[in-house]
């Protein structure tokens, strides 16, 4: 049975051709959500970039129809927008003035009017929570949805092995249906390995002897750069063994890497360590710079109201990348911050010679970004649109990190579902040109007090 789909603005903010997405069914636009295109489209940042590219759908709807009557779209079903039910009365304590409850008008005459079920679509949660009050069908936009947190794909995998094989691990590596999982009753499972996916190896004879490897062609291999120090750093876990490798991976190899993981996982920390390594220790020519960008969570629209400079402007969420600097441009803990304007004078001469740059989120549109280490960092506060258009900037010899943590998400309308870094993670597992890695609690190196509050929280 065909159905009629409300959609809210934030869905258009979030997917501007999100019209396209309900098969045969009708897609309704109430006047309200025309408004707030309009109040949005010189916005700057993502919103109105989001704002322009839905009012440029609209447009070539027009062009091939009565948007009043219905245009047919191209994948099937149909859009209109929708000007009645302006008397349609709700409870008094809803003010008729608010464009939310304008769209609640819609939705109640269309029920009133049509046999077709009529369901709101919308990010806003609160606006489902109104629209059921009102016996108002009303659900998320789900076409970019990916699994909840705990299922999402983490690019690492813990294995057993046979002993014989395991001895000759290093010189020949291990077909990937030799190994096994079990399955708690002493069963064993043949896991499905993906492409690049990094391998805990155990003995099954013997525990305590463990490799690490990565799926390559249907064989998984020792790590290429497993006794690396990039910057002085050595690992200290198996996570960051697994994060070096895709870090000191050529961008011909490994042009993405995507990583999730909790706060002090290092994973900000060792990706500068390895940028530091590839662009001012060991110069090879590979890089010619590192460009670190962090998104800003109100959707980088209000730092063009901040006084100073584009690098004055984005120095406050640059300041994460500044911690990390201080720790690895001296590793003497003891003897770090002994003088503080010494520390202070390397940090800025690293950025007065251009090996590292820092810039927001909305200068990166439209860019074509060649040779450059580009870690986005916080990349959990982008949308999925946002992290297309990035990965759709890299330009030849660029290397794309994105680090991140979908539990701790500060933007408005998305979730560990919704948010870009997952939606990135889900859609590029098995690519031979993504790799990635997902950090564990236990990985935390931060300190003491956040291990244990990590435990105890």
């Amino acid at each position: 049975m065909v159905k009629i789909y409300v959609l809210d603005t934030n869905v258009l903010i979030q997917a501007p051709y999100a019209a396209e997405c309900f098969e045969d069914n009708q897609v309704v636009l109430p006047m309200a959500v025309l408004e707030e295109l309009d109040n949005l489209k010189k916005a700057e940042g993502e919103r109105g970039a989001s704002a322009r590219r839905a009012i440029r759908f609209l447009e070539q709807m027009r062009q091939r129809g009565d948007l009043l009557s219905g245009v047919e779209l191209p994948g099937g079903g149909s859009c209109r927008v929708e000007k009645n039910y302006v008397d349609v009365q709700l409870p008094p304590e809803l003010s008729e003035e608010i464009m939310d409850n304008r769209i609640l008008k819609v939705c109640l005459g269309l029920k009133e009017t049509h046999e077709e079920q009529v369901i709101l679509v919308t990010k806003d949660i609160l606006l489902r929570i109104k629209a059921q009050i009102l016996g108002i069908s009303a659900e998320d936009f789900t076409t970019e949805q990916v699994f909840d947190n705990e299922n999402q794909y983490k690019g690492r995998i813990e294995v057993y092995v046979p002993e014989e094989l395991f001895k000759d691990f290093k010189k020949k590596g291990i077909p990937v249906q030799s190994v096994y999982v079990t399955d708690g009753e002493d069963g064993r499972i043949v896991p499905e390995l993906t492409e690049n996916q990094f391998v805990i190896l155990k003995a099954d004879q013997s525990v305590k002897k463990t490799h690490l490897g990565r799926v390559e062609n249907g064989v998984i291999r020792k790590l290429e750069y497993r006794k690396s120090m990039p910057y002085g750093i050595r690992p200290r876990n198996a996570g960051q063994y697994f994060l070096q490798e895709a870090l000191m991976q050529p961008a011909k190899t490994a042009p993405l890497v995507i990583v999730k993981g909790m706060a002090g996982t290092s994973k900000t920390f060792y990706s500068l360590a390895v940028g530091l390594e590839k662009v001012l220790n060991n110069p090879t020519g590979e890089y010619r710079r590192i460009l670190v960008c962090r998104p800003n969570a109100q959707f980088d629209s209000d730092i063009g109201f901040l006084p100073g400079d584009e690098q004055e402007k984005i120095s406050p969420l640059m300041r994460p990348v500044i911690d990390n600097l201080e720790q690895l441009i001296d590793s003497n803990e003891e003897e770090r911050y002994a003088d503080e304007d010494e520390l202070r004078g390397k940090i800025e001469e690293i950025f007065a010679r251009g090996l590292i740059q820092t810039e927001a989120m909305n200068y990166i549109r439209g860019r074509s970004i060649i040779k450059t280490y580009l870690i986005i960092d916080e990349a959990q506060n982008m949308t999925p649109n946002q992290i297309k258009g990035i990965i759709t900037r890299a330009g030849k010899d660029t290397k794309i990190i994105l680090l991140g943590d979908p539990d701790q998400i500060d933007r408005p309308f998305l979730d560990e579902r919704t948010n870009g870094l997952s939606y990135a993670s889900e859609h590029m597992k098995g690519s031979p040109l993504c790799w990635q890695v997902t950090m564990t609690a236990q990985e935390c190196e931060r300190s003491e007090l956040a291990m244990d509050a990590i435990r105890r929280l």
